[in-house]
């Protein structure tokens, strides 16, 4: 019976003396930079009571010590300390733990922290505190509308057609020797083409022109008007027009809006991004792409007056876009601790 007894004895002593050794898990020195917070994670076994003591170096307050049970439960928050010692906290469920050290002023914080583990029993010795991370996916269908093209097509659009007269540089009664040819490209245009020419040699080059494509071109469709010469330029930057030689010129230049077009015909300082003193010209364009478009056209004869001869051709995407529902995948991904 005494035997027993002792027996009963020694075990009860040595399972308490086992129980109330604490298992050291960490001790660390870490600085805490102004206006910033640092983060650990350790994992601990049910039923262990952790040991929690923390100290700043010079005794200056840190903002906020929390410890939180993953993902969100707080199990302990202080404000303002500069020292905790022995805090003991059990762990009710086996997990992963985060400890955060916030620093809300203006200089860092250097501190000591150390935590301690007393196992529930024997088969949690051992446990492994490491925190392990591993990314998740979670992969859901929604519902989506979505636009969708049905057909596209291009098409040549003939956007002016006209001939401008302007006056003499020498004129009475208020008359300018300015004009203003001002027109609208569509909101799809890809890329557009003009003409200008004055006189009979501008108009006979234009003709010229026309007559050129009509001889070099070799499908029965490209000769169809509009496209022509002018869609021709406006489609591939193909010129099928010469420099003409001739008595009448013209200044123009292409106006960025309307405040630069009433300096020009104010004879102040204007913006333009072309310009030329020519017979006839033809270019391709590529800007601007949509909107209106202003060409000041200037006549510098001091006594005979001019007739322009303007010219422009856009190629014009046309597209029909309709809607419809697709399911969508959605993929969200998500960074998870786990313990080994």
């Amino acid at each position: 019976m005494k035997a027993t007894i002792l027996l009963a004895v020694l075990f009860l002593s040595a399972y308490t003396s086992f129980a109330q050794t604490p298992i050291d898990v960490v001790e660390n020195t870490l600085k805490v930079s102004a206006w910033s917070e640092e983060v650990f994670y350790y994992g601990f076994a049910e039923g262990d009571q952790v040991i929690f003591n923390f100290k700043e170096m010079k005794g200056k307050d840190l903002k906020e010590i929390e410890i939180i049970e993953w993902p969100t439960n707080s199990k302990f928050l202080e404000y303002k300390t500069s020292k905790i010692e022995n805090k003991v906290f059990s762990i009710p469920r086996t997990g992963t733990y985060k400890f955060r050290f916030k620093n809300s002023s203006i200089s860092g914080r250097v501190c000591k922290f150390k935590l301690q583990r007393i196992p529930a029993n024997q088969s949690t010795k051992n446990f492994n505190t490491n925190v392990y991370w591993h990314t998740l996916y979670d992969t859901s269908i929604v519902p989506t509308q979505e636009r969708f093209l049905i057909k596209s097509d291009t098409t040549i659009q003939t956007i002016v057609d006209q001939f401008a007269k302007v006056a003499p540089k020498n004129t009475i009664n208020g008359i300018t020797n300015k004009a203003i040819v001002d027109f609208t490209l569509p909101e799809t245009t890809v890329s557009w083409s003009y003409y200008i020419g004055t006189g009979y040699e501008g108009r006979n080059e234009y003709l010229n022109g026309r007559e050129k494509f009509i001889n070099t071109s070799v499908t029965a469709v490209a000769k169809i008007p509009p496209y022509g010469p002018m869609g021709a330029l406006a489609l591939d930057g193909t010129n099928f027009f010469s420099k003409a030689q001739g008595l009448e010129n013209v200044k123009f230049s292409f106006i960025k809006d309307l405040g630069n077009v009433q300096a020009f015909q104010a004879d102040r300082i204007f913006y333009n991004y072309k310009q030329g003193d020519v017979v006839n010209d033809a270019a391709q364009m590529k800007t601007p792409a949509n909107g209106k478009v202003y060409i000041g056209l200037l006549n510098d004869n001091p006594t005979t007056p001019i007739e322009v001869m303007v010219k422009v051709c856009a190629v014009v995407l046309n597209q029909q876009w309709d809607t419809r529902m697709v399911n969508r995948t959605i993929i969200n991904s998500r960074t998870e601790p786990y313990l080994k």
